[in-house]
């Protein structure tokens, strides 16, 4: 569960009282809606399969896992299909080892998705054993699914660009900048990242 759009509201609202640049973005462009995910293993292996693909082609392939795994898409459903199979629903070889190596530590009990460290850097960790899941898509699964109100994915060229903007810089910052940026906004910096994202190509701004 993602964050709701009343902790989005009060997060905005206590950067804006600090950073006038904020305030100014928000009032042109309006609060951002909620971006929420459900937590667990469905959400990351959908992430696997929307990777460097279309919406409509990530769509298409889990329409057809769906089909074939049932609807819950079990990891040991997945665990017992060989490559072909699988190859016919739409995955690649190297979708194939990603979603095997999700699948293989949940159903080995290696990876609780239920029950990830509280601390985020520690939870981070633990999703990037997953082979296939980087810093970025377990920052964004940890935002959209757990809802944790710090997440800054500073890495994201959108939430980089956005920020730029909101803030009237001349330049682009990179993610190093954009990290150092967002440390006077702990620990609302989710609810930031949600908002660059609705000022990245707003008009408005």
């Amino acid at each position: 569960m993602g964050l709701t759009a009343d902790q989005i509201t009060t997060s905005l609202d206590w950067i804006a009282a600090r950073e006038p640049a904020i305030a100014r973005a928000l009032e042109a462009c309006g609060y951002p809606e909620p971006r929420i995910r459900e937590r667990g293993y469905r959400t990351l292996l959908r992430t696997i399969v929307g990777q460097q693909v279309s919406v409509a082609a990530a769509s298409s392939v889990w329409g057809k896992l769906e089909a074939e795994l049932g609807e819950d898409i079990h990891p040991a459903e997945v665990l017992a299909r060989d490559y072909d199979t699988l190859r016919a629903c739409g995955l690649s070889r190297q979708k194939q080892g990603y979603a095997r190596s999700l699948c293989e530590l949940v159903h080995a009990g290696e990876l609780d998705l239920e029950a990830l460290p509280e601390d985020d850097e520690a939870a981070i960790a633990e999703l990037v054993r997953i082979k296939g899941i980087g810093r970025w898509s377990a920052e964004i699964y940890l935002l959209f699914a757990e809802g944790r109100p710090d997440i800054w994915p500073a890495g994201d060229l959108a939430v980089m660009a956005g920020i730029g903007k909101i803030l009237g810089l001349e330049e682009r910052p990179d993610e190093k900048a954009t990290r150092a940026l967002a440390e006077g906004w702990r620990p609302h910096r989710g609810a930031l990242a949600i908002f660059t994202w609705h000022c990245y190509d707003n008009p408005a701004l």
